[in-house]
């Protein structure tokens, strides 16, 4: 049944429609880098025949090379996640062969996901080998050189370096900016970087893929004088350079499409906009695969919406009087929060568990911190929750003219999974997380040292500096921010409610949290409060 033209894609059809744009753009810069090279680069090195059959050739490598890019971009496009993704080693995947071979057991679940990362892994250095291999002899391929032994295995070696390196740093991640520009102004401020890692990588593949032809058969070695030696030399390098530039503006045509904004709203003025403008964001929010890039792209939305006062009336919508619409907004923000409170509180106890019953370890063993970052992989996502619920908790302090925060409870649901959550990273940080003593709170606030008892938790000793403090300290500085955005913008009511004896019944959740105890959370609102938090 076709939509509406009020009404915007469904979140899968954005996905589609973002991959088919991009295959679109980076044929049209592909094919412009290759008629550039050859017609301004290489035509002083090669002879130019107008005849039939080399017609012919020309537009079989045109259309050779096309086919090799849109293979390039999509096992890129493939490859892609919103966040980094956990994969099996070698030695793990050959323990796991092993024992589905011999000992017939099934793989557990896990396995089979990070051998299925891995496997991916595997088949786009694949291809990107025989991408290279298809683009090197479109660029370099003319009478005198022999495709298939040079041009072919140095083309191969260029993709399956490339894509290594792409692997390795990780760029199949998508980076989301915090400021979103136009397009095309976006593409531009990424061109010069762009050339730039063009012409390392060329290098440092060209002297690769030199090096390691002399160690090969006389077949593969180029023949003829030192000048057609030299001008075969300066052909590939050009060549391999036109390559490698062709898919670094892929990767960053790839980053700039996919992680631009997308307005999951009706356009205003429309029947849609009047009657329900949030149904297309809360169905993408709620319907779309967990940590895809249609979530994703949602949360980014409700992000921009909660933060700025650009699309002032699609927030004014959340506060309709039902209330139903803003209790759907914040479940779908803390829910991610709470799952990264849950994870975490079991890394926790796991790792005390794991110190328990092995003394010898390290608590700095790198098993133990490659589990630990896995819980901080979304990132991106837990910092738009925090900060999208916080914005709206303190916006509903001018804009809520029915009340529906503080009727359905979301005002206190909101503090204490944000406290919870600060809490457990803190904790995972190495932070005490105990309450502390009234006797200890000396005149004006001063808070006195408390005396050493010798025993120190495993997460106190977790490296600083190393990408896993980098992750927490950043997450905790996220949900310290917009614990303090609602702090300040609800100061007075907090302060009168404190001086009642009502802070906690008015801020803070029955029952016991996710991660500490419900008098650890009162205090810490309290140092909140005080302004005392850090």
């Amino acid at each position: 049944m076709p939509q509406p033209p009020s009404a915007p894609p469904p979140p899968e059809l954005v996905a589609k429609n973002r991959f088919l744009g991009f295959l679109i753009w980076q044929t049209f810069a592909s094919t412009t880098i290759y008629f550039f090279t050859k017609l301004f680069l290489l035509c002083f090195f090669t002879t130019l025949k107008f005849s039939p059959s080399q017609l012919f050739l020309s537009l079989l490598k045109i259309f050779t090379f096309t086919f090799s890019n849109l293979l390039f971009s999509s096992f890129q496009s493939i490859l892609s996640s919103p966040q980094p993704l956990p994969s099996a080693s070698p030695l793990q995947l050959a323990v796991g062969l092993v024992r589905f071979a011999f000992v017939s057991s099934p793989a557990e679940p896990e396995f089979r996901r990070r051998a299925l990362v891995s496997a991916r892994f595997v088949v786009f250095v694949v291809f990107a080998g025989v991408s290279g291999v298809l683009s090197v002899v479109c660029f370099c391929g003319s009478d005198g050189f022999e495709l298939i032994t040079r041009l072919g295995f140095r083309g191969f070696v260029f993709g399956v370096l490339y894509g290594l390196f792409y692997v390795y740093k990780r760029r199949w991640v998508l980076d989301f900016p915090i400021i979103q520009r136009p397009l095309f102004y976006s593409f531009k401020m990424g061109l010069p970087l762009a050339i730039k890692r063009a012409i390392k990588l060329s290098n440092a593949a060209y002297l690769f893929s030199a090096v390691l032809l002399v160690f090969l058969p006389e077949q593969f070695k180029s023949g003829g004088t030192m000048g057609q030696f030299i001008t075969e030399q300066i052909i590939l390098y050009v060549g391999n350079f036109s390559v490698v530039l062709c898919w670094e503006l892929s990767h960053h045509l790839h980053q700039v499409l996919h992680t631009k904004r997308f307005l999951f709203a009706p356009p205003k003025g429309s029947a849609a906009a009047e009657t329900n403008p949030s149904e297309p964001l809360l169905a993408a929010l709620e319907e779309s695969i967990p940590d895809s890039l249609p979530q994703y792209l949602a949360y980014l939305d409700l992000c921009m919406v909660c933060e700025n006062n650009v699309d002032t009336w699609r927030r004014a919508a959340f506060f309709e009087e039902t209330g139903e619409t803003y209790r759907r907004v914040v479940a779908a923000c803390l829910r991610p929060l709470e799952q990264l409170t849950s994870n975490l509180s079991e890394g926790l106890e796991v790792d005390k568990v794991h110190q328990l019953s092995n003394q010898l370890q390290s608590p700095t063993d790198p098993q133990l911190d490659s589990k630990h970052c896995e819980l901080l992989n979304n990132f991106q996502k837990y910092a738009w929750c925090a900060r999208a619920v916080a914005s709206l908790t303190a916006w509903s302090h001018e804009e809520d003219k029915f009340g529906v925060a503080q009727l359905t409870g979301s005002n206190a649901a909101v503090i204490s999974t944000l406290i919870s959550s600060l809490l457990a990273v803190e904790a995972f940080m190495g932070k005490k997380t105990s309450l502390q003593p009234q006797q200890l709170m000396g005149p004006a606030a001063i808070k006195w040292n408390s005396p050493n008892t010798g025993r120190r938790d495993v997460v106190t000793t977790k490296k600083r500096g190393g990408p896993l403090h980098a992750k927490a300290y950043a997450m905790a500085d996220v949900l310290r921010t917009s614990i303090y955005g609602i702090v300040s913008a609800f100061h007075d009511e907090m302060f009168a409610s404190a001086k009642a004896g009502l802070l906690e019944k008015d801020w803070i959740t029955k029952g016991k949290p996710l991660f500490g105890t419900y008098e650890l959370l009162v205090q810490k609102l309290r140092h909140f409060l005080d302004f005392r938090a850090n």
